[in-house]
């Protein structure tokens, strides 16, 4: 009897693998499985054994009627997956395609490198709407009708007092109006100018800038500051100078400039053999500015920076054309 439970374990098994199709399979089952199929004869078969032997032939009976139909059901459920993978065109024996992981772009992860140095010092975050109006992009930060240096930058308008804000600066504005000294924020933001889209420069672009206002703030705060950024975001080794330079919202003005970090100072296509790169344009808050949301310019003074986030990220990484950052090159992309 032992060799029979044995045989049929074996025909069962090798005529299973062999099974290809519903048909096939459902013959099997007959042949087998079924009532009337060949494991069902074995179990009559048993009362033919001595009966001190029909517990131990019994349980192997049980365990090749357990083995068999489970064996069956795994071989149906396979079938009827291929069934479907090969309707739907998949081959489930194929590797697994790899998912490519997307990362933040390197203008988002600059932009938050610079935020994150700057709140570090104890700045808070100051966002504001980018359709603004001519008082807040213009009037307030000490831009008279008129004057030239509103040339400095092409707006575009929206109608004669509204336009797209061309700097983060009105939120400046916005801020002091609302809130008492001392105020220490910093700004990012989208920002338009009407040019011609180049290597150099863009129609939309970003910028961070900064204001700090309180009793007894003078330039060597600013400098103080500013040292500070450039040597945590580009590092301790970095030189740096301050040129005077004008803004009409602030009183001295200074641009920043820091040794070109990729020819160390001795000339390079980078730096135009200058060795130095210009970061950003800082300077004392001009007090007609302070006058205007009402802050008292014999008791309160400020500092307010600010620089273009594709500027640092293009002296940072080397890129040479702006455009790039726009483009959604994935190629590009994937270097950052």
């Amino acid at each position: 009897m032992n060799d029979l439970i044995n045989s049929t374990r074996e025909n069962f098994q090798t005529e299973l693998s062999h099974a290809s199709g519903e048909a096939e399979l459902e013959q099997l089952r007959l042949k087998y499985l079924s009532r009337n199929g060949a494991i069902a004869k074995l179990f009559e078969n048993l009362k033919t054994v001595p009966p001190d032997q029909k517990p131990a032939i019994g349980k192997l009976l049980n365990m090749l009627k357990s083995e068999a139909q489970a064996a069956f059901d795994d071989r149906k459920d396979a079938l009827h997956k291929s069934v479907r993978s090969a309707e739907a065109g998949l081959d489930l024996t194929l590797p697994g395609r790899p998912v490519p992981v997307g990362t933040k772009h390197p203008l988002i992860q600059t932009m938050d490198e610079i935020k994150k140095i700057f709140t570090s010092m104890g700045f808070s975050i100051a966002t504001g709407p980018e359709i603004e109006t001519d008082y807040y992009n213009f009037g307030a930060l000490n831009f008279p009708p008129e004057h030239p240096a509103r040339d400095m930058q092409d707006t575009f308008f929206i109608s004669k007092e509204i336009l797209l804000r061309t700097h983060t600066s009105p939120v400046q504005i916005r801020t002091m109006e609302r809130q008492k000294p001392p105020v220490r924020e910093i700004m990012p933001g989208r920002v338009y100018r009407n040019e011609a889209i180049s290597a150099r420069s863009l129609v939309t672009f970003h910028q961070i800038e900064g204001l700090y206002v309180d009793r007894g703030v003078t330039f060597s705060d600013l400098k103080g500051t500013l040292v500070a950024f450039a040597r945590q975001f580009y590092g301790n080794d970095v030189r740096f100078k301050f040129r005077p330079t004008f803004f009409p919202f602030t009183e001295p003005s200074a641009d920043m400039y820091i040794s070109c970090f990729l020819c160390k100072g001795t000339g390079c296509r980078m730096c135009k053999n200058a060795g130095w790169l210009e970061i950003l344009g800082s300077g004392m808050v001009h007090p007609h500015v302070l006058k205007n949301v009402g802050y008292d310019t014999e008791e309160y003074a400020g500092f307010a920076f600010g620089m273009g986030i594709e500027r640092v990220a293009s002296l940072r990484y080397g890129v040479d054309d702006l455009r790039l950052f726009y483009e959604n090159d994935v190629r590009f992309l994937r270097q950052f």
